[in-house]
């Protein structure tokens, strides 16, 4: 029941962010680039109802948008993280051998450092864009799904559905891809669930400290550093963006639980 409760909230929540983000533009009441120099920092009232910033821009306008950042960037480097890690795992999981040590010993020297700061290091590289963002996610996102790819193709390969196909000279790529890969949907969707939220807090992060989106885009974490230096005379500049930021990782890791609680899913294996 509990697990059910996590996944019926989760899902709700996730689902009003899909609908917000996928229809901004008929959602957001202004346009959130535009200005009004003489009504900035105004507190929420009836027109504006989470107030203006210091350029006079509708707060509410700018979390609409921001949620479609958010989505994408969060979206996209789980689907580039998962397509690698998850090739990556499951290779040296089944080849075994040097090609596992090899993949692994990677792995283990990407997660000697903390990500957000190997994050922090590529996107001062690469130049401050959302396109670069992602990519540097992706470049350090992937090691999650290799490990857990590489940890069930090593469980499911002693089965015994493995020894018969290749009894029946089934070739070894086609033992993998058409009867070992499919098993991993399950355990991989779940790891994505809690992957997204994950991407989305360092998307604002990066955002926050300048290296992710930039102005005019609307972000959640550049709404938090533009609102940081008014934050005793204007709190809310930060607080919904704050709380946009709070109520949607919630809402993944909620249906991250739920489905992990559904559909059974044991904690990763270990390496």
């Amino acid at each position: 029941m509990r697990g059910s409760y996590r996944l019926v909230v989760g899902g709700w929540l996730i689902a009003v962010l899909i609908v917000v983000a996928l229809g901004a533009d008929r959602l957001a009441p202004y346009d959130p680039g535009a200005q009004a120099l003489s009504e900035n920092l105004a507190p929420p009232g009836a027109r504006h109802w989470l107030g203006q910033d210091a350029l006079g821009r509708d707060i509410l306008a700018r979390v609409i948008h921001g949620a479609r950042v958010s989505l994408a960037v969060g979206i996209i480097t789980v689907l580039v993280s998962l397509a690698i890690g998850t090739t990556i795992g499951a290779l040296a999981g089944f080849a075994g051998g040097w090609i596992d040590e090899l993949a692994m010993r990677a792995v283990d020297v990407l997660l000697a450092f903390p990500g957000l700061l190997l994050a922090i290091a590529l996107t001062s590289v690469l130049g401050p864009s959302l396109r670069n963002v992602v990519i540097a996610l992706s470049l350090i996102g992937w090691t999650g799904y290799a490990r857990l790819a590489r940890g069930e193709i090593v469980r499911l390969r002693e089965r015994e559905l493995v020894e018969a196909a290749r009894a029946l000279g089934v070739p070894e790529h086609r033992i993998l891809l058409r009867h070992l890969v499919p098993l991993l949907a399950t355990p991989l969707l779940v790891q994505a669930t809690f992957g997204m939220a994950a991407a989305i807090v360092a998307e604002a992060s990066l955002s926050f400290l300048g290296l992710g989106a930039q102005p005019p885009t609307a972000s959640w974490g550049a709404m938090l550093n533009d609102g940081r230096a008014f934050a005793l005379v204007a709190p809310h500049l930060t607080i919904f963006p704050g709380l946009a930021i709070m109520v949607t990782v919630l809402g993944l890791n909620c249906l991250g639980d739920g489905l992990r609680d559904r559909l059974d899913v044991r904690a990763p294996s270990g390496i």
